[in-house]
Formats: structure tokens, C-alpha cells, sequence
């Protein structure tokens, strides 16, 4: 009985944590379907005029357009050189991995603000800052540690042994890896990839240093709005750039749960072995 209640109030507790962390953020989308120019709650009215009016500007839309490809460019380019880093971490023999490791997830803990000083003298002398290849490099650095924590908790699930059949049997490392390796750690990449995606969607303390007339991310273009002036605008801006990471995270939690689903099956077949 007692432990019945301590879950029960756990759950409790973790649900109006929630609330209390989600809610201010979830009351944006009602004020972005009001009439008012203003931005009220609750709202006057519903109207999508103002994601009409999103749409009708051409700057909100190049800037999405930046950051849309930006994201899409960081995020693959993560989960290229992030899969790599993972692998040479878990199957290679390189000394001092724990410190390579530190370096490698580094950008978590370091502040943006930091990151972004030394990204802008650096990129600012190579002539790479108001260029998408200067947001995708960037970018790509902020991406990389999320797709190696994904993909080294997915490797921790793959048989070694399994490998090492495959390379008895003839098979190339390279088929090795595209044949068994890749498949079952395929999921991991995804989700390490949606969180790079997300990291570099939403980021924008590291994004307005490179920013500039010639190139501007989505979120830079909001942070200027909101300097200038306050209208449901914005409040529509923020509504799809929240769906859109909920829409990430659901599909991340999806593939987490397939990669879950089937390290028990292949435990399962092991065990049956």
C-alpha cells in the first residue's frame, strides 16, 4: 500500500511539474488565433490571420527557408561525423577515450555565448560568417554530441559477436558494418539526427553572432522582432516552431522505442539460444 501511494504521488508531482513548465509555453499557440493585434489572453475570437500574415512576408519566409536548411544540412552532417566519433569510441582502440569523449561532448557544457565569441572571430577572418556554410559548421558542432550519445547507447545494444560472424563468414568490415552494424543502430542515428535538427532549429544565441543582412535563422528574425515590437506574429512563428519540435521529439521517442523493442527481442533470442 505504502508504495502504491509513494508512486501515485511521484506521478503526481512529476504531472504538475509539467504543467508548470509547459504551460506557459502551450498558452502561445491560443494567442496566436486571436483577432486582437495585440497579444491577449485568453484570445478575442479565432482567426488564423496572423499565420497568413506569416506567410505573406517575405522575410519571415526566407528567413524559415534558412533555417529549414541550415537545420537539415547541420543534422546530417552530425549524424555523419557523430556515427563515426561512436564508433571509433565503442569498436576502436583509441587511447584516452575518456578525455576524447569529454572533448567530443565539450559543446553541452559549454556556454553559447562563449561558442559563439570564438566561432565569430574565427569564421569572421575566413570570410564564413552571414553564409549557410558557416551555420551548417557551426551548427554541426552543436549536433554531433547528441547524435554520439544516441549512437553509442544503440552500439552498447549490438552483439559483437554477430560482427565477428559476419567477418568470419568473408564479409568486409565495410559490408560488416552496412549488413549488421548500420541497420540495428539505425534508429539511433534518426533520433541523435532529430535532436541536431532541433539544437540547430531553435538555437540563436550562437546564431545571431554569425547573423547578418545577408543570411538570418528564424530564430534571430523573431529575437529582432520581439526587440522592435510585439504582435500575434510572432506568437504564430512561435506556434509552428513548437510543433514542429513536438513533432521531432514524438518521432524521437518513436524510434527509441523500436530500437528498445528490439534489444529485448534479440536478448529474448539469445536467451532462447
Amino acid at each position: 500500500m505504502t508504495r502504491i501511494v509513494t508512486r501515485t504521488a511521484l506521478f503526481l508531482l512529476a504531472a504538475l511539474i509539467a504543467v508548470y513548465l509547459l504551460l506557459p509555453v502551450l498558452l502561445v499557440i491560443p494567442m496566436s488565433l486571436g483577432e486582437s493585434s495585440f497579444l491577449t489572453f485568453p484570445p478575442k475570437g479565432l482567426s488564423f490571420q496572423w499565420f497568413q500574415a506569416l506567410i505573406d512576408d517575405p522575410t519571415w519566409m526566407q528567413s524559415a527557408a534558412s533555417s529549414f536548411s541550415v537545420a537539415l544540412g547541420s543534422a546530417v552532417l552530425s549524424v555523419v561525423l557523430g556515427t563515426l566519433a561512436a564508433l571509433a569510441l565503442v569498436r576502436g582502440r583509441i587511447p584516452f577515450r575518456g578525455a576524447v569523449l569529454a572533448v567530443l561532448l565539450a559543446p553541452l557544457v559549454v556556454p553559447y555565448v562563449i561558442v559563439g565569441l570564438a566561432i565569430y572571430i574565427t569564421f569572421l577572418k575566413i570570410g564564413l560568417t552571414e553564409t549557410p556554410l558557416g551555420f551548417i559548421l557551426v551548427h554541426t558542432c552543436l549536433g554531433v554530441p547528441y547524435v554520439i550519445i544516441n549512437v553509442v547507447a544503440g552500439l552498447s545494444t549490438v552483439d559483437r559477436r554477430l560482427e565477428m560472424a559476419s567477418m568470419n563468414l568473408g564479409a568486409s568490415p565495410l559490408q560488416t558494418f552496412f549488413r549488421i552494424t548500420l541497420p540495428a543502430i539505425a534508429s539511433s542515428m534518426l533520433a541523435g539526427g532529430l535532436f541536431a535538427f532541433i539544437t540547430s532549429w531553435d538555437e540563436v544565441v550562437v546564431a545571431i553572432f554569425l547573423s547578418g543582412p545577408d543570411m538570418t535563422t528564424l530564430p534571430v528574425k523573431m529575437w529582432s522582432g520581439i526587440r522592435i515590437q510585439i504582435d500575434p506574429t510572432l506568437a504564430a512563428v512561435s506556434s509552428l516552431i513548437l510543433l514542429i519540435i513536438v513533432a521531432a521529439f514524438a518521432l524521437s521517442g518513436i524510434l527509441r522505442f523500436i530500437q528498445s523493442r528490439r534489444a529485448r527481442r534479440l536478448t529474448s533470442a539469445k536467451a532462447g539460444a
